[in-house]
């Protein structure tokens, strides 16, 4: 487990430019925390190090539910807040996704864990002590 406590919205990013540049061309993220912990501005970061996307094109799917970077698409950035019922779920086509090659990011798993895949990163986004900390723990290893 690994933990980092960045103190702006650019630390974050860099953050997830450095963790774009240790995952595997195939993973499942998941990414935790409450409403406006941080969660998509660690994606831009992620997006960026990746190089599908600037910070600045990458958005909360938050009403889209999913955004695709990359051409041919090798991130997908999910927000599952708005989905209440496990059928709302089955109908995203997540099983296509998860069997793609690419790096799959998704908000707000904890609501419908029993159906997800396990992940092979987790990202816990906190506050403590009025700053912002960020764990990351992964089942596989990291570049």
């Amino acid at each position: 487990m690994e933990t980092y406590y960045p103190d702006s919205e650019e630390a974050m990013i860099a953050l997830g430019e450095q963790i774009a540049g240790r995952l595997p061309s195939r993973c499942v993220v998941f990414l935790t925390g409450n409403l406006g912990a941080g969660k998509t501005t660690l994606s831009k970061g992620i997006a960026a190090g990746m190089g599908v996307a600037t910070p600045e094109e990458v958005s909360s799917p938050t009403f889209t539910l999913i955004h695709e970077y990359g051409e041919p698409t090798r991130l997908y950035h999910i927000d599952l807040y708005r989905l209440d019922e496990p059928r709302q779920l089955m109908t995203l086509g997540l099983d296509e996704i998860f069997d793609r090659d690419a790096v799959v990011l998704l908000e707000w798993p904890e609501k419908f864990a029993r159906w997800l895949p396990k992940p092979d990163v987790e990202i816990r986004i906190e506050r403590e002590d009025g700053r912002r900390r960020v764990t990351l723990s992964h089942t596989m290893s990291l570049i």
